[in-house]
């Protein structure tokens, strides 16, 4: 069967490692027209604009898409263009697995996590007032009348948005997703402690859709920051992790860190009619051009789309070709070197042709 799916290289970095992956996905013999859409700083440099009306067509149209990474100022600027296709294609579930692979330097060993996280509130839909603007003094005055509590005049404020409507959406999918994958049990991360309106809610919501699997899915709790030390000391007590978008954004790093770092870390955003597929890592802009960056979280967000396309036989015999490359321990990028200035080092290319020679069609 004959796939299209959208491919955004990205900018930075994306380009070489979405064509890496591009050649591996393609080494599987699974039938994909690519349909490329531009997106990124690159683009705003040469268009004018950062996510061209365009690239969401090509998604809705294919459903599907492999999508490189996208450079985001820090603090200035415009805000996140994967952020904004999720919110415009209501991807409300990112997925992103973390997993060892033999060969990978890391402290801990046989980890298999996956993180759900909510894609579509929280602070993420970057609903913010300047510090200093007239509609903030106005906001921090009603706050004040409302409240009796005191907010300084020059604070920059955010709001934070968690309805019952997404929470159950999201708890539903991980729920789900357990059952799907032969997992054994949800826990739910949070900060009801504290805030109990927001967090509160997203918890008493799980709760509720927990009770729904009662009997096949185990449901536990845990406060995020004793989740963050928790992971550290014993991470193989867990399972599927469900979080709010910006808890869900921060352990996500934390469990790609468990696993040997970014590097090796894919991803996927979910919603009821489109899917993007990624790497977790950012565009990295200043190796651009090198043929230095390790593919392999890219290759892998391949894998997670190869199995969404139902394209199972060709998804496992890529991810068994990344798991001999990594355990052989000859062609890999410097990151994955005991010593980074190791000479036998490969390049980006030369890693992504070890890893087609590997596959067995």
């Amino acid at each position: 069967m004959a796939h299209k799916i959208t491919l955004i290289p990205g900018d930075g970095i994306g380009r070489e490692v979405s064509q890496a992956a591009l050649r591996c996905i393609e080494a599987t013999g699974v039938d994909i027209k690519w349909e490329e859409a531009l997106a990124g700083a690159e683009t705003l440099e040469k268009t004018g604009e950062i996510l061209p009306q365009g690239v969401l067509d090509s998604i809705r149209r294919n459903k599907v898409a492999h999508k490189g990474p996208i450079t985001t100022p820090i603090g200035t600027g415009f805000r996140s263009v994967n952020v904004a296709i999720r919110q415009a294609l209501e991807l409300f579930a990112c997925v992103r697995p973390a997993k060892s692979y033999a060969g990978v330097r890391s402290k801990f060993r046989d980890i298999d996590l996956v993180i759900v996280r909510e894609n579509s509130e929280d602070l993420y839909m970057g609903i913010e007032f300047e510090e200093g603007k007239p509609e903030t003094k106005s906001l921090i005055a009603q706050i004040g009348k409302d409240t009796k509590k005191n907010i300084r005049l020059d604070s920059g404020i955010s709001i934070k948005p968690i309805s019952k409507f997404a929470s159950q959406r999201i708890a539903r999918f991980a729920f789900e997703y357990a059952l799907k994958n032969n997992r054994k049990k949800v826990t739910c991360v949070h900060k009801a402690n504290i805030m109990k309106f927001t967090d509160g809610l997203f918890l008493k919501v799980a709760r509720e859709v927990a009770q729904e699997y009662s009997g096949r899915i185990i449901f536990e709790e845990a406060i995020v920051d004793n989740m963050s030390m928790q992971l550290v000391v014993k991470p193989h007590k867990y399972d599927v992790l469900l979080l709010p978008n910006l808890y869900g954004d921060i352990l996500s790093d934390l469990c790609a860190g468990l696993i040997g770092g970014l590097g090796v870390a894919p991803g996927a955003n979910i919603g009821t009619d489109c899917a993007v597929f990624e790497a977790v890592h950012g565009s990295a802009p200043k190796y651009k051009g090198q043929n230095k960056v390790n593919p392999i979280a890219m290759i892998l967000s391949g894998v997670l789309m190869l199995r969404h396309i139902k394209e199972d036989k060709a998804a496992e015999a890529l991810e068994n070709a990344v798991k001999e490359v990594l355990a052989e321990g000859k062609s890999l990028t410097y990151d994955l070197k005991a010593d980074p200035l190791d000479p036998s080092a490969v390049g980006t290319k030369e890693m992504a042709d070890a890893v087609i020679k590997k596959i067995k069609r």
